[in-house]
């Protein structure tokens, strides 16, 4: 019985480490949908230019 609990209170605080870690690693995971922001608006880069450069390469560097 002694090594029992002995072995519980070794365990205890090493689960209780162990939860706290996990808690920790979680937080952010779950906050995420928490905050929820307006789904309607969309942030988008602006569309870069074509130059069209890249069949003039091709053109120019064919052998043959």
């Amino acid at each position: 019985m002694l090594r029992l609990a002995a072995k519980t209170l070794k365990i205890v605080p090493l689960m209780a480490r162990a939860a706290l870690v996990s808690l920790l690693l979680a937080a952010p995971v779950l906050a995420v949908p928490a905050v929820g922001g307006d789904r309607s608006l969309q942030i988008e880069a602006p569309q870069a230019k074509k130059m069209g450069a890249g069949f003039v390469l091709l053109v120019s560097l064919q052998r043959g």
